[in-house]
């Protein structure tokens, strides 16, 4: 396991020793039976050359989940991959086109309340994101979230609910506190991709706003 201390730039080591993390992990995919297919896309970019996980939020003109922070991603078309999905979506939303070769890996597919399974990839972009310009039609704003702060102690918080069995995964970050499924995609790329585990987020679940 690479200490998270040592990934202080979006450099080739940083590169090969995420891809190892993921490359290691056994993810767990779920039957899709009568669910919607999604993918989202969490991509490594430099924020003053310091890596760092892109974010946005959700444009008000959506009908669902409007305003909410996301990971780039959406439905998948007929026939396509998650893989195929994950690149166009970041095409569409972010103005972002990379390569297949920018694909690391898949991270656990995450069941939601709404009626989704959504698989993640990890991409790898290594560039500066400031240049990188919203669909204002589904992402009002574009966002980073450095290393450092994702793999933070107080970052993960794991609440009870009266509605659920299941504690509900936010992260607690210097944006704002976000929540599941976003939020659980952010702490098992930390866990996994970061810091080396082997860390299921599957059993976690989402505030009951984010339910509909």
């Amino acid at each position: 396991m690479i200490p998270a201390t040592q990934f202080e730039s979006c450099d080739h080591q940083t590169r090969l020793s995420i891809s190892e993390n993921i490359s290691s992990f056994s993810n767990e995919s779920q039957p899709l039976k009568n669910l919607r297919a999604a993918a989202v896309a969490i991509v490594i970019a430099a924020h003053r050359g310091s890596p760092a996980v892109l974010l946005t939020r959700r444009s008000r003109k959506l009908r669902a989940h409007s305003g909410q922070w996301a990971l780039p991603g959406g439905r998948l078309d007929a026939g396509e991959s998650a893989e195929d999905a994950a690149l166009r979506e970041l095409k569409e939303e972010i103005n972002l086109s990379l390569p297949r070769s920018a694909i690391m890996g898949r991270l656990d597919d995450y069941i939601t309340r709404s009626g989704y399974r959504i698989t993640p990839m990890v991409l790898w972009s290594g560039k500066e994101s400031d240049h990188l310009k919203p669909n204002p039609d589904e992402v009002a704003s574009i966002h980073t979230v450095n290393f450092k702060e994702l793999t933070s102690p107080s970052a993960p918080q794991f609440e009870k609910i009266l509605e659920s069995d299941r504690k509900v995964l936010s992260m607690r970050l210097s944006i704002d506190q976000i929540y599941a499924p976003t939020a659980a995609f952010l702490f098992q790329f930390r866990e996994v991709g970061i810091l080396g585990k082997n860390t299921r987020v599957l059993h976690y679940d989402q505030p009951r706003f984010a339910w509909k």
